[in-house]
């Protein structure tokens, strides 16, 4: 892949101190000053096709579509298509104050633990606020959607690239699953990724949205499944500060349909694929890093946890 510069990237939009931001693994993100006011700049990558999701525009898109709606997301304010793959594109969006946690990986405990708390109950709503948006108010009634089997069937076949001692029985909880497929509710936009992590906040107020590059079009369960298993301290059995003072997932659940205004069912067949989908992204990123010339050793020892995700899976399927 080439290399793209600080320096390419501040000349071509005229901002001023201009630094990396910490994360995304599928674009860059910096910081900087444009015109005297903060902002966040997202790039693809050089040297590579920006597709999937690399694909910056397809991110700011959808941005852009949900900046009249209640969901607060930043405001796009500039976007360039560049001439991929040497010239990548790129997208320029607001500051947005906040910070972003993870309570179930965090070590520290910086925030309070009644502030992580009412996050959550937040997080749950905003959620809600999000699958109640008509396809029609964003422009994506003709933007395919993607099946409940289909998820299950996308997992596999990340599955089937790893060793197989790193997920033992995937097979049976694939079959579990694919054998239980709920009745479908009507297709939402899905983040693809909803957990405290990918929100900012002040104190307990959500202040964005972010980081939407695996957005689609399909059962709203499939984010609620995601959100609970990063809510619930016994997907991961990590300690932190938070375990045991966090809204356990029925609360969450209900608030998430009280907000929605109605009955989501089958949230544990929801959960159990999360947990799947876990399990198939933990055991690409052990893949990967097992390649590198120094593995990280924290990325190694979540190849341990993979067994009990499949058994979880197992165990919300009934």
């Amino acid at each position: 892949m080439a290399d793209l510069t600080l320096d390419e990237v501040r000349d071509r939009l005229c901002i001023e101190d201009l630094h990396p931001l910490v994360g995304g693994a599928s674009s860059l993100t910096y910081a900087g000053q444009l015109a005297g006011r903060r902002v966040v700049v997202k790039v693809a990558p050089a040297g590579i096709a920006p597709t999937g999701h690399r694909d910056v525009l397809r991110q700011c898109r959808i941005i852009k579509a949900l900046g009249p709606t209640p969901v607060p997301v930043p405001e796009v304010l500039r976007e360039d298509t560049g001439d991929p793959p040497g010239v990548p594109p790129l997208f320029v969006m607001s500051w947005v104050d906040g910070s972003s946690l993870e309570p179930l990986f965090d070590s520290d405990g910086a925030a309070a633990t009644a502030v992580v708390a009412e996050r959550f109950r937040r997080a749950a709503a905003v959620m809600a606020q999000l699958h109640r948006i008509p396809l029609t108010a964003l422009g994506l009634e003709r933007e395919p959607g993607v099946a409940a089997d289909a998820e299950v069937e996308r997992w596999c076949r990340a599955l089937e690239t790893v060793d197989a001692a790193l997920a033992p029985g995937w097979r049976d909880v694939s079959r579990a699953l694919t054998n239980s497929v709920p009745a479908p509710l009507p297709h939402a936009l899905i983040h693809g990724d909803f957990r405290l992590g990918n929100l900012l906040a002040v104190e307990d107020t959500i202040t964005a949205v972010v980081d939407w590059e695996i957005w689609s079009v399909g059962d709203p369960r499939v984010d609620v499944g995601w959100f609970l298993i990063n809510s619930d301290p016994r997907t991961y059995r990590r300690a932190t500060p938070y375990v045991g003072n966090t809204p356990d997932v029925d609360e969450l659940a209900s608030i998430y349909q009280a907000a929605l205004g109605v009955r989501a069912p089958d949230l544990g067949w929801f959960q159990a694929l999360a947990c799947f989908k876990s399990v198939a992204t933990w055991a690409l990123i052990v893949k990967h890093n097992r390649r590198r010339s120094a593995p990280d050793p924290d990325l190694e020892s979540m190849s341990d946890t993979l067994p009990h995700l499949l058994s979880r899976a197992l165990q919300l399927l009934g």
